[in-house]
């Protein structure tokens, strides 16, 4: 069978796949893990409006984040598509989540944002390639929001991502240190150029 990857904008008739994945241990956060996934299924029992609306925030009018310090800074311009495999139209299809997100004029990034693209699939679905086709389909909405270039991190060990990255046209740009907040972990920048 053929393996088919959608993505889709996160809306209350999906998210029983979603929160399904994160009830049994998946983290569309792949730095704060579990501390994330928790954060995310009580926010979506006390305020469902203000999480749909945090999915779909290209004007950034939604809260701060949290970061992997427990630390918050405001929320960026972004979006967020849930990646569901088409061949499973029903909650099991759930196949991981990924984001895009920016500075207004295209500014660069403020050092607490690793890169423009993130991305998480839940173990269950990996090795499918879903990760690699969302990728080159939220490369196409990028476009659209006039991006010249994305930067995507990864640890220097994910070889998984750095396949899903190459596989896309990233060039890798640099190994870095995450800084103080990612408690000065190494990691690697790529780039994909847009135009």
């Amino acid at each position: 069978m053929t393996q088919a990857t959608r993505l889709l904008r996160p809306t209350p008739d999906l998210l029983p796949g979603y929160v399904a994945a994160l009830r049994r241990g998946w983290s569309p956060d792949n730095v704060r893990g579990a501390v994330a996934a928790r954060e995310i299924l009580d926010r979506i029992a006390s305020d469902p409006d203000l999480f749909f609306l945090t999915t779909h925030d290209p004007e950034a009018k939604g809260p701060p984040v949290t970061l992997a310090d427990g630390s918050q800074r405001p929320r960026l311009p972004g979006v967020m598509r849930w990646i569901w495999d088409a061949h499973d139209p029903g909650p099991g299809g759930f196949a991981g989540s990924i984001g895009l997100r920016w500075m207004a004029d295209h500014a660069a990034l403020p050092s607490w944002v690793l890169g423009h693209i993130g991305y998480a699939v839940p173990e269950w679905q990996r090795g499918r390639g879903h990760a690699t086709r969302a990728l080159g389909r939220l490369l196409q909405e990028a476009r659209g929001f006039g991006l010249p270039f994305v930067d995507l991190t990864t640890d220097p060990d994910n070889t998984a991502s750095q396949r899903v990255m190459v596989a896309n046209g990233a060039v890798l740009v640099e190994r870095f240190d995450k800084g103080e907040v990612y408690g000065h972990q190494p990691g690697l920048r790529y780039r994909i150029a847009l135009i």
